[in-house]
């Protein structure tokens, strides 16, 4: 994590010194201290830059400064930097805002560690030991579609409300008062058991009619066979397209896979661009090996050595195939799913 320590007073200095001097591969920390007696035109005339180029800000300052200074570059918490505020004899170290997505309660806790001062959080979950779902998504790696419903399921957890839980995948949030669902198709029956739902799956529309959320999991890897000079637009809806047919979300995404004799296909790579996810290449003595499992093309393999493209991948990046080759206008699509 990047991060400016912005000081005011000379005791205010000397911490960001000392913080700017803290050194912890662990951490990630890259700490830059700016004070403001040595800023021409003051913190205030470059904070808009800060803002912008750190993930984290560190105002060792009253907590009043911090909030008026910062207060014009608040947007929301998805996108908002870190932001610590700490008393310039360096007693407290306060988290202020982005304390779950952007990390301010962990720099919170480290500049607290650091100066041996009393880390100060105040979000409501982490007071009562619950692990929010914006916490549990990143620590998994889970895709947040809806903030609002994400908020709604932590604040019905922070009152201590019975959360139906359903997951594809192994673990669990960290929550006392969860009702396990066992298979996606017993969602709907425990509606009348529950407050809410966590649901973690790649299946893209479920049917919950009480407050709920769906985190994504990145669990869906994409096989890939097409004509020579296919556009990435091409490839890109032939994916979305089967994804829909088979009512799974585009954000499970895990990987794009291919044959290496396409590893030169730009439509290819700007498929993976746009889903944000790699593009894996096997060869063709890869494919042989697990061929036999799929359906046979004798065109396809004149073509390129095997006698399929789009199953063997997706199967070789893992997972059972859920969807198997599909025909989209010169483009084939299948699709594995993990469950890990």
């Amino acid at each position: 994590m990047k991060v400016a320590c912005l000081s005011f007073t000379d005791k205010g200095r000397d911490i960001g010194c000392k913080l700017e001097q803290y050194r912890d591969k662990k951490a990630f920390l890259e700490i830059h201290h700016y004070n403001n007696s040595q800023v021409e035109g003051g913190i205030k005339s470059i904070l808009e830059n800060i803002v912008k180029e750190y993930e984290g800000i560190v105002f060792i300052s009253a907590t009043g400064i911090a909030v008026r200074m910062i207060s014009p570059y608040v947007i929301d918490k998805t996108v908002d930097p870190a932001v610590v505020v700490v008393d310039d004899l360096g007693r407290y170290s306060i988290s202020l805002l982005s304390g779950h997505i952007g990390g301010g309660n962990r720099l919170c806790e480290i500049v607290g560690e650091i100066l041996g001062a009393k880390s100060i959080i105040t979000t409501a979950s982490d007071g009562r030991k619950i692990e929010a779902v914006d916490i549990f998504a990143m620590r998994k790696g889970y895709v947040m579609e809806n903030m609002e419903e994400v908020k709604q399921i932590t604040s019905m957890m922070v009152n201590d409300k019975r959360i139906g839980y359903f997951s594809e995948m192994e673990g669990h949030i960290r929550y006392d008062n969860l009702v396990f669902i066992h298979g996606l198709e017993n969602v709907k029956k425990y509606q009348d058991k529950v407050d809410g739902v966590l649901c973690i799956s790649s299946i893209k529309y479920i049917d919950i009619t009480i407050p709920h959320v769906v985190l994504r999991p990145k669990n869906l890897n994409i096989g890939v066979g097409c004509k020579k000079g296919t556009s990435g637009k091409e490839i890109i809806n032939a994916i979305l397209d089967v994804l829909d047919k088979n009512n799974f979300s585009s954000s499970s995404i895990k990987s794009i896979n291919t044959i290496e004799i396409k590893s030169g296909e730009l439509g290819i790579l700007e498929a993976a661009s746009y889903f944000k996810c790699p593009r894996n290449i096997y060869t063709v003595e890869e494919i042989k090996i697990v061929e036999e499992k799929f359906g046979k093309s004798d065109f396809v393999k004149r073509n390129v050595g095997v006698y399929s493209v789009s199953e063997p991948c997706a199967y070789l990046s893992g997972g059972e195939i859920v969807v198997g080759k599909t025909k989209c206008n010169g483009i084939t699509v299948a699709v594995s799913k993990e469950m890990i």
